[in-house]
């Protein structure tokens, strides 16, 4: 467990690990640089990131095209002190101490580019105002 010194862990689940997950993954990487230990992750993975995700963080000036979704453990949400779900339901396991949001969020599976903009742009100000909860000042 994370002492309040130590950098604050934050896990972000949704079910393919190819969308939301992703583009809040690399907001809070790119907004709290190494102060904060990021992790994400699918209860179903994907084989890949969603292309148009990838494009979406491209114009927000976060590349993300060699992420890979990544399989949700136990082992994970134990070592976070923030589980953040997005749509995973009761597959995301519980563990007391823990910190849970759920953020209810568009998926943007099969969605173009234009459909995610919007998705991204609310997940960037989630991001930002998680900073702020944590006392994480944002680099940019």
């Amino acid at each position: 467990m994370n002492t309040a010194a130590a950098r604050p862990s934050v896990l972000f689940v949704c079910v393919h690990n190819a969308g939301r997950s992703q583009m809040a993954a690399a907001f809070l990487t790119h907004l709290a640089g190494d102060r904060v230990e990021v992790r994400s992750a699918g209860s179903a993975p994907a084989d890949s990131v969603n292309p148009s995700v990838v494009e979406a963080m491209k114009e927000a000036g976060i590349d993300i095209s060699a992420e890979t979704p990544k399989v949700l453990t136990t082992e994970a949400v134990h070592a976070s002190d923030v589980v953040i779900t997005m749509g995973c339901g009761d597959t995301c396991p519980v563990f007391p101490g823990k910190r849970y949001l759920d953020w209810q969020l568009d998926d943007p599976a099969g969605q173009g580019v234009d459909a995610v903009r919007p998705i991204r742009d609310e997940i960037e100000q989630r991001v930002r105002g998680l900073l702020a909860d944590l006392g994480i000042p944002s680099t940019s």
